[in-house]
């Protein structure tokens, strides 16, 4: 009896470790995946992009004559795997091409929200930051990554089950 409570014990410890170690961050840097702007900052930014990009990239962000699209796979391939550091800085040194470095650092980030959000990437709560430094910590990725908490909690349970093995007293058991 005193065995069945201390592995019984022991299962609930090792369970709690598990959910624990699930819900902790496992990387400090985060992605366009992590919600890095908000929808009010998305919002500012639209007015601003038409007024001073849409001549040249469209009114859709879908690219002209003589400026690439700002959405969609080519876009999207072509800054895969870089940060928004990179991005906001072309924004800003570049455009817009008629008077390169006009706009505010502020007016870039909502610019640069507006096009994160038309890209379908998620909103947050988090205005996106107007210093490239910060905005060089997240990266650009234009497949979602698995959720960080489900891996760790699936890794878990992976080291668990190898350990059990045919034979070997489950977690938990059903009272005879």
């Amino acid at each position: 009896m005193k065995k069945l409570l201390f592995l019984s014990g022991l299962a609930v410890l090792a369970s709690s470790l598990c959910i624990s170690r699930a819900q902790a961050p496992t990387e400090s840097s985060h992605s366009v995946w992590d919600g890095v702007y908000t929808e009010e900052q998305a919002k500012r930014g639209e007015p601003i992009y038409q007024k001073e990009c849409a001549s040249c990239h469209g009114a859709l962000l879908t690219g002209g004559e003589s400026a690439p699209a700002l959405t969609g796979g080519s876009f999207q391939a072509n800054w895969n795997g870089l940060t928004l550091g990179d991005l906001f800085d072309r924004i800003r040194k570049t455009m817009p091409q008629s008077k390169p470095g006009s706009l505010t650092r502020q007016q870039d980030a909502d610019v640069l929200a507006f096009m994160l959000s038309i890209n379908k990437f998620p909103a947050g709560k988090t205005e996106l930051y107007r210093q490239s430094e910060m905005l060089k910590e997240i990266r650009f990725e234009t497949k979602k990554p698995a959720e960080k908490n489900q891996l760790a909690f699936d890794s878990c349970l992976s080291r668990r089950d190898q350990r059990s093995s045919p034979g070997s007293t489950p977690f938990f058991r059903a009272s005879s």
